[in-house]
């Protein structure tokens, strides 16, 4: 005969070697969570833990730039004291996930 009798293979390899071929995945999922995922969802509880902390007083910048003096805190809204026009001062309020960070007090002064 011109054609050779085939010999049987194995279907797909062993599971070692399936395990194996899925091991870069798993290693590249591993190293993301632990340089991408986990320092944001840290950063996001500090963030939540800084806006339930906010209290009347409170130096603060918002997302926008703009800083201010706590002087009103609500469930969604944050009152803003941005500085003074004539004898009256300037109040915006803005809502509370805008504020983006608490500066320490007498900051505003010395700017």
């Amino acid at each position: 005969m011109l054609i050779s009798s085939a010999h049987a293979q194995t279907a797909a390899g062993s599971t070692e070697q399936q395990v194996l071929g899925f091991l870069p995945i798993i290693l590249m999922f591993v190293v993301l969570y632990f340089l991408m995922i986990r320092p944001q969802m840290k950063r996001a509880k500090e963030h939540r833990t800084m806006l339930e902390g906010l209290k009347k007083g409170d130096e603060v910048v918002t997302a926008g730039g703009v800083i201010g003096r706590v002087t009103k805190v609500g469930e969604a809204f944050v009152s803003l004291d941005i500085g003074k026009r004539g004898e009256d001062s300037l109040e915006i309020h803005v809502q509370k996930s805008a504020v983006q960070t608490l500066l320490p007090n007498g900051t505003i002064k010395a700017i």
